[in-house]
């Protein structure tokens, strides 16, 4: 399966959670194009967050710099909290701060180990 088809289901999939639990959700234009903003925002009772969704297989996800940097600034700029939302294979969905990322060469990631240990699951998110 081709990964923005992936990517694509998986932020369908948070839609729903997230709007089960009476948040509302906008899933932005271009997402998973662009960079340039976080795939969705939810909203409810003033408890806001925006996420860029990945669902990938791998052991580390991964943002190139840029696209890092302007999540960064989208989210300094909204006051907004940003997190980068994972759904794991088998596992399911974690969610780990732009901050708690490590820079590397040319992006900034969380490995699947780090994501495991910060263990910020849907179920801490929806509070």
């Amino acid at each position: 399966m081709a990964n923005y088809q992936k990517g694509a289901r998986g932020e369908r999939e948070l839609i729903h959670l997230f709007s089960e639990k009476g948040f509302s959700v906008i899933r932005a234009a271009g997402s998973g194009v662009a960079g340039e903003c976080p795939d969705l925002l939810v909203f409810r009772h003033g408890t806001q967050y925006a996420f860029e969704c990945k669902a990938w297989g791998s052991d580390r996800v991964a943002l190139e710099k840029p696209n890092y940097e302007a999540l960064k600034r989208w989210e300094e700029n909204t006051g907004i909290t940003t997190m980068v939302a994972w759904k794991m294979d088998f596992i399911g969905w974690h969610f780990v701060y732009l901050s708690e990322m490590e820079e590397n060469p040319r992006s900034w990631s969380v490995t699947k180990k780090r994501a495991l240990e910060i263990n910020r699951k849907i179920e801490n998110v929806l509070r």
